[in-house]
């Protein structure tokens, strides 16, 4: 029981590291006190706000159906087989 409580400690402090290291949690981290990346002197990129959540999508649905293809060349080759 109190191993089970040991592991359980090192395990959360473990992830709280790791969150701190990776900027998802407030504190001294590399990532959470980095600055901007890239040039510093650099004017922002006019971006269309109504054609940004479409492009993600777009590129979710077709990952989607190609899931779906190669799910039934799968099911196809596996009948082909069982035949």
């Amino acid at each position: 029981m109190i191993a089970i409580l040991i592991a359980l400690v090192i395990v959360a402090v473990l992830a709280q590291t790791v969150l701190k290291t990776n900027g998802l949690m407030p504190g001294t981290g590399t990532s959470a006190g980095a600055g901007p990346r890239g040039p510093g002197a650099a004017a922002p990129a006019e971006v269309d706000p109504g054609a940004a959540p479409r492009a993600p999508i777009e590129r979710a649905r077709g990952l989607e159906q190609q899931l779906q293809r190669d799910a039934q060349e799968l099911g196809k080759r596996v009948d082909e087989q069982t035949k």
